[in-house]
């Protein structure tokens, strides 16, 4: 993935990051953009200026001083001057960002801004899906993808110039998890990871039945599948947890993959789905409620090796005989 790199003049008073395969140095002194929008890049960087023109492909930013076009792939997200600024990870220890203000696109546009994020969890026993919450390379998946194992490899797919890349992460940590939630955080820690694309959370809590959403996973261990449908129920108690009930088709091997709204935004963890002669479209999703709760309390849900997912079964204590009366 190409990473951008943007130095602005000084009246604009920042500077912005990359990782190096394009830089753009602008001569100081040049007047400043019109600070109408915020682009920000899957790579970490931000892009200040007004949007000339937006296609499926691509988005035309005027800096004021150059014209830049920024791949759609490339673009995390598009913040308007006017809009509340997103959460980002060093404005809360809770690793995952919000983005309320994300325009609502039709699922071929979200597919292209979200799926970067979609990975393949693998253990040597199974597979299923997850995706990325920060740029460091925490991802978020189901805790029965990883129970009992302690090897696991995430897969990341990207688009090349001229064909899908397929990236291979073996050394990954599991960070917390919990088998109630039916949630668990791991960790990249290659020494070749960079910075990954993330994707947003959102606000379970603002959902409708009827409205419309999507799926991404590896059903089946088919990659990159993806699936709509619509909001059944918002919310739909099931063994003492609240879910959210969906039609998008959830199969074997979506468990930890994302439920977006049209906004792009995660509004749940794929679990589980109604199996039966004749039973259709019932799919069951961990709202992104609980999911940022399991998140900001992760340290309660912190991983100890020595427990029982590390393989180890312990004996039943034995009990304590009532005293006679």
């Amino acid at each position: 993935m190409k990473i951008l790199t943007v130095l602005l003049p000084p009246r604009t008073g920042r500077m912005f990051r990359s990782g190096a395969s394009i830089a753009l140095a602008l001569a100081l002194g040049v007047a400043g953009a019109t600070a109408a929008s915020t682009v920000y890049l899957k790579s970490g960087a931000e892009v200040k200026g007004e949007i000339v023109s937006t296609k499926p492909g691509h988005v035309v930013i005027d800096l004021g001083f150059t014209v830049l076009t920024v791949p759609r792939d490339e673009i995390d997200r598009v913040v308007d001057a006017d809009a509340p600024a997103a959460a980002s990870r060093e404005d809360t220890p809770d690793l995952y960002q919000v983005a309320p203000e994300q325009p609502a696109l039709n699922v071929k546009e979200n597919v292209e801004r979200c799926g970067g994020a979609v990975v393949q969890v693998r253990t040597p026993v199974g597979l299923g899906s997850g995706f990325l919450i920060d740029p460091q390379g925490y991802v978020v998946t189901n805790e029965h993808v990883v129970a009992g194992e302690n090897r696991i490899v995430v897969v990341l797919y990207r688009r090349g110039k001229t064909e899908q890349q397929t990236v291979q992460y073996s050394k990954v940590r599991i960070v917390a998890l919990d088998s109630r939630l039916d949630l668990a955080l791991l960790k990249i820690e290659d020494a070749a990871a960079a910075v990954f694309p993330t994707v947003a959370l959102g606000d379970s809590g603002a959902l409708n039945e009827g409205q419309t959403v999507f799926a991404i996973g590896s059903p089946l261990g088919l990659e990159r599948t993806v699936s709509q449908g619509i909001v059944s129920r918002k919310t739909r108690a099931l063994d003492g947890q609240l879910f959210i009930q969906t039609t998008a088709q959830i199969n074997p091997g979506n468990s930890g993959g994302p439920l977006f709204n049209l906004r792009g935004e995660v509004i749940g963890v794929n679990d589980m789905k109604a199996m039966g002669v004749g039973v259709e479209g019932l799919g069951f999703t961990i709202p992104s409620a609980t999911l940022k709760s399991f998140l900001r309390n992760r340290d309660a849900y912190a991983f100890d090796p020595r427990n029982p997912n590390a393989g180890y079964r312990y004996l039943e204590p034995p009990g304590v005989p009532h005293p006679k009366n």
